[in-house]
């Protein structure tokens, strides 16, 4: 394969390969949804963040330092790094599933917080896959540091502290805003209130992913 941009043909073609986009701030609902909608429709879930804290746990890593700094920070991980974990993940995936939905090379992919800037959304698009739809899950600030807060009680994440938290909502305006509206002039967006319960929100995840599929 040639390493010149215009001449790179994505790994997986948008046809047997469906990936959904989950985009949103931090505590937006994005990882709670796609838990519903991987077990409801045989999506597998790729959270991109869940991949960089692994491999920077990751025994021997060359990335290891270089994520836990950026995770730390509130920062974006460089676009290499994170694209080419996702595409090991999806390759392992569809390997590995025997699913009617997963024969001859097929998959379903939901890509939970990527991607969070502009150079990370054109790279995954011309080496990996090309996106089907982007959801966008919308909240206020103050809900999303709430949940955030209460999840940091629990989860052992470096970044769930009111430090990390406000550094990476000023990163979601500021680089992953542009993201979302790249993706709408292309009529890939649908964006959902996440403010309310888990399956009212759900109820209008559920009815996209139908329609998607449909």
């Amino acid at each position: 394969m040639s390493t010149k941009v215009n001449d790179q043909t994505p790994k997986f073609g948008c046809r047997k390969v469906t990936v959904v986009y989950v985009l949103g701030g931090p505590g937006a609902g994005k990882g709670t949804q796609c838990a519903k909608i991987a077990e409801e429709f045989d999506f597998c879930h790729l959270s991109a963040g869940d991949l960089l804290r692994a491999e920077q746990n990751r025994e021997g890593s060359q990335y290891g330092v270089l994520i836990r700094t950026h995770i730390q920070e509130g920062t974006i991980v460089p676009m290499e790094v994170t694209v080419k974990l996702l595409e090991i993940a999806m390759s392992a995936e569809i390997e590995k599933r025997t699913s009617v939905n997963w024969s001859d090379g097929k998959g379903r992919f939901l890509i939970d917080g990527f991607p969070r800037k502009m150079d990370q959304a054109k790279k995954f698009d011309e080496t990996v896959c090309i996106p089907s739809l982007a959801i966008h899950y919308t909240t206020s600030e103050e809900v999303m540091l709430q949940r955030l807060v209460e999840r940091g009680k629990t989860s052992g994440r470096e970044d769930d502290n009111i430090e990390s938290i406000k550094k990476r909502f000023r990163t979601h305006k500021e680089q992953c805003m542009p993201v979302v509206d790249r993706y709408s002039e292309l009529g890939k967006v649908l964006e959902i209130d996440s403010s309310g319960s888990v399956d009212d929100v759900y109820k209008l995840t559920r009815e996209a992913i139908m329609k998607l599929l449909s």
